[in-house]
């Protein structure tokens, strides 16, 4: 019993193989039509192809049944006048003019459509109409020439029947030599094709290669756009600048987490070495602990400038940087700046002359911020007893916020970096007055924001100027005619 069970099972198995074949040819060719590009595009020309054969054979048969059709029209032509004039004349039947075995019957009728002369006993009506010729042609093999002629003083209407069937097997056979040239060629195209559209569609396979091949320590590969064509070399430069935007964002976003790591390891190492200090011996000595609470004081009051300035920079990078927009007069921010600067400030010479007001729609904050920012800059690099203005003037469209000192100044080769983060002079490197290098390039965030420009000009020991420039509303003052133009030949 166990044995015959075994035995069925076999058997059953050897007839389900066939089935699982098949089964597994649907589902491989399935996967091939839904993922391989080759495969659907030599599917795709084959299709193409069967499209233009069946074209091809219809349009060659068609043609060359019209061809014999108006062949048999022009002879329809010269034998319609001879057969009634020979008929009207002699009253002569066809059989006495049969000069074209082509002809198989003829059917006239005077103007009054009585018969004068039917050869064959076809139907007694006279048509001329392409429909009913075509009709006769594939239904009986006849094709039926119809023509009225003006003869004696009359009209007559004939009809001229030829033999078709000759034609018609005629545009049977160059059919089936078309259809079989077309097989062939179908034939052709099915084994070279997938070979063909391989080769076409390599460069892609090898853009996908060199693609999957990209990781960060290797992020400046490219694709080769010299072995690329028309549409993939387009593609392949497009590519290759989407992985220059994206490295350039990626050593970017490295050197800024390098930065910023080099810039809180100085504070961190501060704060260690103090409380390591206090730990081991330095909280049972006062002045010791008074130094050290004023040092970690400090240092932790820095590093929470510089989180925030990081943080401020992060938004903007994440595009989640607000503004909270108003009107307000920007001489109101000038005025405040001016004030906070001479109150914290006695060691330079800081003034604000009178300029004309205007109207400007900005987030007063950040712009006093960006403000302060260059005031900032200017004190530290300008020493004791030199000049700081602050003022504003009109540039054209914009309203300008401008910040003069009689400084160091800036190198020219300098000037195209100091707004790039953590960037410092060489003589700001002292960490009294260096800072995090941030200021400027928060500063030039904020302005930009405000669809506004930023503008330095600088002559290195004599000073500069930092200039922002912001679209404004309307002036407020247009009694003074006091337009400080500011200096020209600055960086934007």
């Amino acid at each position: 019993m166990t044995i015959n069970k075994t035995n069925n099972k076999k058997n059953m198995n050897i007839l389900l193989i066939p089935v699982v074949a098949i089964g597994r040819f649907f589902s491989n060719l399935k996967k091939k039509i839904r993922m391989s590009i080759s495969f659907k595009i030599s599917v795709t020309y084959m299709a193409l192809y069967l499209l233009a054969i069946t074209i091809a054979i219809l349009g060659t048969i068609i043609g060359y049944m019209s061809y014999k059709a108006m062949e048999l029209e022009r002879i329809g032509d010269i034998y319609s006048k001879l057969i009634i004039s020979k008929t009207i004349d002699k009253q002569e039947t066809l059989e006495d003019y049969l000069i074209d075995e082509r002809l198989s019957g003829v059917l006239i009728y005077d103007s009054d459509f009585n018969q004068i002369l039917n050869t064959k006993n076809y139907e007694d009506v006279y048509i001329n109409n392409t429909f009913f010729k075509l009709e006769t042609m594939l239904r009986e093999e006849i094709y039926v020439f119809s023509a009225s002629l003006y003869e004696q003083e009359q009209i007559y209407y004939i009809n001229i029947y030829f033999n078709a069937g000759k034609i018609i097997n005629e545009a049977m056979v160059i059919g089936v030599l078309v259809s079989l040239a077309g097989l062939l060629g179908f034939i052709i195209i099915a084994i070279v094709g997938p070979g063909v559209s391989k080769k076409l569609v390599k460069p892609i396979g090898d853009m996908t290669e060199v693609a999957r091949t990209i990781s960060v320590n290797n992020i400046n590969t490219r694709l080769n756009v010299k072995a690329s064509q028309h549409e993939l070399r387009e593609l392949a430069e497009t590519f290759n600048n989407m992985m220059d935007r994206i490295e350039e964002d990626y050593l970017r976003q490295q050197q800024f987490v390098s930065d910023a790591s080099h810039e809180l390891r100085t504070p961190i190492a501060v704060l260690k070495g103090y409380t390591d200090m206090l730990d081991r011996w330095g909280k049972n000595d006062k002045a010791i602990l008074d130094e050290s609470i004023i040092a970690i004081k400090n240092e932790a009051n820095n590093m929470q400038d510089l989180v925030e300035k990081l943080l401020f920079i992060a938004r903007n990078d994440k595009k989640s940087l607000k503004l909270s927009k108003e009107e307000f007069n920007v001489n109101e921010i000038i005025e405040e700046v001016y004030k906070e600067t001479t109150i914290i400030d006695e060691k330079h010479d800081i003034s604000s002359p009178p300029c004309q007001g205007a109207l400007i729609f900005a987030d007063k904050n950040r712009i006093k911020q960006a403000v302060r920012i260059f005031v900032e800059n200017a004190r530290k690099f300008t020493p004791d007893g030199g000049k700081i203005e602050i003022y504003c003037s009109l540039d054209g469209e914009f309203i300008a916020i401008n910040v003069r000192d009689s400084g160091v100044g800036i190198k020219k080769k300098q000037l195209k970096k100091i707004f790039d983060r953590f960037y410092r002079a060489e003589e700001s490197r002292e960490k009294e007055t260096g800072g995090h290098g941030l200021g400027l390039a928060i500063a030039k965030i904020i302005v930009l924001g405000h669809r506004g420009k930023i503008k330095v000009k600088s002559v290195y020991g004599e000073g500069s100027v930092f200039t922002i420039l912001l679209p404004y509303i309307k002036l407020l003052d247009d009694s003074m005619n006091q337009t400080i133009k500011t200096a020209q030949g600055g960086t934007e």
